[in-house]
């Protein structure tokens, strides 16, 4: 707590420094006590903002450790930060932060719901007029196919023939057979059940039966781990695995791959469907979180528009997902209709600049406010 403490004490009266925060950000449980602090201190006091990047990690802790955290009884109440008996840190910030942020639109719809509120569905319905959700950016020069040194032949929606490059460089890398025809899946993943890894093990037999090779990057639960590998045993010429982390191979991957597979079943924003759009290699995504605010559905009327940028199924299962490959494969057969889709995935905006306005924005509406309310 002596971290949120100080955030607190230097959003208070009693700063030490001839400077006082008019607003406290906290992101995530480890920083959830500083707006508890700032609501228990006299005012003149910051408001706060507090993001949540993902609900189900909650920092529990004994009830016995209220005193050690300089907080009063009062505030162990179902209003405050009492959790089943326990002190939640991440429901400190949710119940005494002035606004409540989530890093996409749909997570922070999402969250209110009992299926996805980790037990905090009710409080995020109660305080829904204080929630937001501002999807994150991603860094656009760390990841950009015109310049990035990790990959075997840098390109751009212009020259997007230069993907072939990388992507035969992929298959080698990864012992596959060689060939620019056959479409090939990215996976960069935590392997656990949150990211819908299990349900490729599961689809392995069927992925392999497709004209498409599979290649996956990961590390995490034991048991996914080990039925990726044996996944790969099985189909050493269609499905491809690495355990651990390897960032030239991510980049790689993003570089080689034509479709990205990320069947989370729950995502409050993700990464790699932003990272593979800007590499031209449309996602194929769970809808869900921050997937759906950053992808757009492929159909007729979507190309038609412009608006598409790759694969989203509705149900976190093998059909539905299946289903979605299916549907991208299919697309890769016409390659100019293909080729349309990468670069509508590639023109979109998924730099900082929107999230950091809607950012600033909270701010000077929250320092404008002489004494914000709890």
């Amino acid at each position: 707590g002596l971290l949120c403490r100080t955030a607190a004490l230097l959003g208070s009266a009693a700063s030490p420094i001839p400077w006082r925060a008019r607003v406290v950000h906290a992101n995530d449980w480890p920083a959830g006590l500083a707006p508890a602090y700032l609501h228990y201190t006299a005012p003149p006091r910051a408001a706060s903002v507090f993001t949540i990047h993902n609900l189900a990690f909650q920092g529990i802790f004994p009830r016995g450790q209220l005193g050690a955290l300089g907080l009063p009884q009062s505030s162990f109440t179902l209003e405050g930060l009492e959790f089943h008996g326990s002190i939640s840190f991440l429901k400190a910030g949710v119940s005494y932060s002035d606004v409540i942020a989530t890093v996409s639109s749909a997570y922070a719809r999402e969250i209110q719901s009992d299926e996805l509120g980790f037990g905090l569905g009710g409080l995020m319905r109660a305080r829904s007029d204080r929630l937001v959700g501002i999807p994150n950016g991603i860094d656009t020069c760390g990841w950009d196919p015109a310049r990035d040194p990790l990959i075997e032949s840098r390109y751009d929606a212009n020259r997007l023939d230069a993907k072939t490059i990388n992507k035969q460089a992929l298959q080698r890398r990864m012992q596959l057979p060689v060939g620019p025809e056959i479409p090939l899946i990215g996976v960069i993943s935590r392997f656990t059940g949150q990211k819908g890894v299990d349900l490729i093990a599961e689809a392995a037999a069927a992925l392999a039966e497709l004209p498409a090779q599979l290649v996956a990057l990961g590390t995490g639960d034991r048991n996914i781990e080990e039925a990726m590998l044996a996944a790969a045993a099985q189909h050493p010429h269609r499905i491809a695995v690495r355990i651990g982390f390897d960032e030239g191979l991510a980049h790689l991957i993003e570089a080689g791959a034509d479709i990205f597979l990320m069947p989370s079943r729950f995502e409050p924003c993700g990464l790699n469907q932003m990272y593979s759009q800007r590499y031209g290699t449309p996602p194929v995504a769970h809808a869900t979180g921050g997937l759906v605010d950053t992808i757009v559905d492929c159909s007729d009327a979507t190309l038609a528009d412009g608006t598409a940028s790759g694969f989203l199924f509705h149900s976190p299962g093998v059909a539905s997902m299946m289903d979605a490959v299916l549907r991208a494969a299919a697309l890769y057969s016409d390659p100019p209709r293909w080729r349309q889709l990468q670069r509508n995935g590639m023109a979109k905006d998924f730099s900082w600049s929107k999230a950091a306005a809607s950012y600033a924005g909270i701010y000077a509406a929250l320092a404008a406010s002489a004494q914000p309310s709890a």
